[in-house]
């Protein structure tokens, strides 16, 4: 059977949930309040259990001018010293497929490409939903009927209050840190003889700057996208209220006990950006009657082990994967059930990781083991290399 199905949200969660449910025969419409007009956001890590669902889905990372990450390494922020580093070509032999960087622009018009069939409405806020009957209703007040309804619209969602009953609940809170981004054409640098000393020491891996004078999350993040034609840049700090133009001397003094060499580098950004790093506790439940969430919507979560990308597109696999088979409505409430129990402990887990950095997993271990699997069981492996 051929289901209606309206997402709400055309973000990564969004946009690859559509795909993967037109692949399966269905007819989708997705519900954008945005207009795409111009770039948005950085770039973002494609781990391996997010690329083979991407190439599951016929994702072209070739098209998208992904970059392959060779290593991972975490160097004093103030020396240089390298503190530790990871081989992220193992992954390549162990789950069949490497990491990459991809810019958010290209992601998103990568899974676009394989949307035939999608009924994309930009410029379309939906303002509520109903659970039970199973509508939207838009800003403009037009209601919108379907068997099912996908709630893609983020870490502020406004669907998630439907499914808790209860808008208390529902709020996501703030972490106390954001990020600064911006990034560098590497044509506009590759000559700079700082940059080409820096280069030197990072290779062609991801490296991460680290505060070693702060117990609280403090560093910079720094890899390329598009074929290594940009440098990307992403500083977590504690959160400050600045004005946009107050953002890149505030970077600058947030990171003034840096490498000169690193400090040269943040003064070249043109254009510096500040995001605010939200978040909520695992949800107890994902879904009521014909609403499902998905993504940052179901599973908001910190930057830190870069997977809330990768948890999205995971989601947006294992829902196309069970909906593939879908003989009639009267199926959904069971395979949204069987979602559930896929996805939601699995991505609760990942929600706590990624509240500390690589290697501090124990300071955690107490939470994750509220959502062991089977339930209840407290049975967990934490793999630390």
């Amino acid at each position: 059977m051929s289901l209606n199905v309206i997402v709400v949200g055309a973000g990564i969660s969004g946009l690859c949930t559509a795909v993967a449910l037109c692949q399966a025969g269905h007819s989708v419409k997705v519900f954008e309040k945005s207009g795409f007009t111009g770039e948005v956001g950085s770039a973002v890590l494609i781990t391996p259990n997010a690329e083979r669902v991407l190439s599951r889905l016929g994702f072209d990372f070739s098209l998208a001018r992904a970059d392959v990450v060779a290593y991972f390494e975490v160097f004093d922020g103030s020396t240089l010293e390298s503190l530790n580093s990871h081989d992220l070509l193992d992954p390549r032999e162990e789950f069949g497929a490497p990491l990459y960087t991809v810019h958010r622009v290209d992601l998103l018009n990568g899974l676009l490409r394989l949307a035939s069939g999608l009924d994309l409405r930009l410029g379309t806020k939906v303002a509520k939903a109903d659970a039970e009957k199973g509508f939207v209703v838009l800003e403009d007040g037009s209601r919108h009927y379907a068997h099912l309804i996908v709630a893609g619209d983020g870490v502020h969602s406004i669907l998630r209050a439907e499914v808790l009953h209860d808008q208390d609940q529902a709020q996501a809170s703030h972490s106390g840190l954001s990020t600064f981004r911006f990034m560098i054409p590497t044509e506009a640098i590759q000559n700079d003889p700082q940059f080409q000393t820096l280069l030197r020491i990072r290779g062609e891996g991801c490296c991460l700057f680290a505060d070693t004078t702060r117990e609280s999350e403090h560093h910079m993040v720094w890899f390329t996208c598009r074929e290594k034609s940009v440098q990307v840049f992403v500083g977590v700090h504690d959160s400050v209220a600045a004005s946009p133009g107050e953002l890149k001397d505030l970077m600058m003094a947030e990171f003034s006990h840096y490498h000169p060499s690193l400090i040269h580098m943040f003064n070249l950004a043109t254009v510096v950006t500040d995001w605010r790093l939200d978040i909520h506790d695992p949800l107890p439940t994902w879904h009521r009657g014909k609403i499902v969430l998905i993504g940052d919507s179901a599973h908001p979560m910190l930057p830190l082990g870069a997977q809330g990308a990768n948890q999205a597109i995971e989601d947006a696999g294992a829902l196309g994967a069970l909906l593939s088979n879908c003989k009639s409505a009267a199926q959904i409430p069971s395979i949204l059930d069987c979602y559930e129990r896929v996805r939601r402990l699995r991505a609760s887990r990942v929600q706590m990781l990624s509240k500390v950095r690589l290697g501090r997993e124990r300071d955690v271990e107490a939470d994750l083991r509220k959502y062991a699997d089977p339930p209840g069981s407290g049975k967990l492996t934490l793999c630390i290399r």
